[in-house]
């Protein structure tokens, strides 16, 4: 896989904050999702990494958690370096491994990868998967509880539709696509319906419930037919998102460095100021420019972190909620010896 990120072309594509995603393989497990893995220590390996590497390029990078931090990132000079997990097969269907994960920096969590999981269905790759749950499964509707009571971004990238309606719904807190692009474009399952993308901002309050953003992917499989994905055909995604959703609901997730090939035009983050440029050319105003380069997700994020502080106010508690079909719960019986 050719590197398309590096600390040079950073600057030069004058990036001032991302996401350090973490992701390790999504199989399926069966159906209960049981299967012995290594994802979680996989996962802690990740992020030890990408801390590691922040660590190690102070004067480039700033671990950021929160948009407090971001901005100070920003006023310093350096690139604000956010952390995600890219699937929740990455959790061990544990909520308490997600409580470690916050601890250690994540603040966003893609609810699938290509594969279900034990929280909700996936959207599969090019073409739609078979529904599993029908969406959420009753663990899935507590993991968006808990991700909101943390602060955690609810991520939709890579999810069903029933799976993106339900959460959409049922999230206290703006959500994202991390790096999802418009079907109405292009029609693949990864990408994101017009009906969906019309829910956004539904109840007028930014900030607050049904609020979010769509970061555009530059894979280009999802962009255009085979040969057509250029600079151009990004630009037609973030248009379409823009017409249908409205510009603050759009930004950039191009996947850099976790896909193969690359738009004509987009071939590294040193290219992003082309992205810009084009969309100059369509009568983008600065302000608009602004939004999608990060202003609208840093108004999503500061919404989940005021919804997080809500519900502490509120006394909304930890869940402590455990996988149902674990092999390794104790029995519970009622007075007559029946299973409970």
């Amino acid at each position: 896989m050719p590197a398309h990120v590096d600390i040079p072309r950073l600057k030069e594509g004058r990036v001032g904050a991302f996401f350090w995603s973490v992701y390790v393989e999504c199989k399926e497990d069966g159906p209960d999702f049981l299967e012995p893995t290594n994802r979680v220590r996989d996962t802690l390996e990740q992020i030890d990494v990408a801390r590691l590497m922040i660590d190690q390029y102070p004067e480039t990078f700033k671990l950021a958690t929160s948009t407090e931090d971001i901005t100070i990132a920003i006023r310093e000079g350096k690139i604000a370096s956010l952390l995600g997990v890219e699937g929740a097969h990455q959790l061990g269907n544990s909520l308490s491994v997600l409580r470690a994960y916050h601890t250690l920096g994540i603040r966003y969590l893609t609810l699938t990868h290509t594969c279900h999981n034990a929280f909700a269905d996936s959207c599969g790759l090019l073409t739609p998967s078979a529904p599993y749950h029908g969406g959420l499964s009753p663990l899935g509707r507590t993991l968006i509880t808990e991700l909101n009571r943390l602060g955690i971004l609810v991520d939709l990238s890579h999810t069903s539709d029933a799976t993106a309606r339900q959460a959409l719904r049922l999230s206290r807190a703006p959500v994202i696509w991390s790096h999802s692009s418009a079907r109405g474009v292009w029609g693949v399952a990864r990408n994101v319906p017009d009906d969906i993308l019309m829910e956004l901002g539904v109840d007028g309050k930014e900030g607050g419930k049904r609020d979010g953003v769509v970061m555009v992917n530059f894979a280009p499989f999802f962009v255009a037919r085979e040969g057509n994905a250029s600079v151009q055909a990004v630009a037609d995604h973030v248009e379409h998102i823009a017409k249908v959703a409205g510009k603050a609901h759009v930004g950039i997730g191009s996947d850099f460095d976790g896909i193969n090939d690359t738009p004509k035009g987009l071939e590294d983050v040193s290219k992003y100021p082309a992205l810009i440029a084009e969309l100059i050319k369509r009568n983008w105003t600065r302000q608009d420019l602004a939004g999608l380069a990060g202003a609208n997700l840093l108004r999503v994020l500061r919404g989940a972190e005021e919804t997080a502080r809500r519900m502490h106010i509120e006394g909304v508690r930890p869940s402590v909620e455990l996988y149902g079909k674990r092999g390794d719960l104790p029995v519970r019986r009622g007075v007559d010896g029946a299973e409970l």
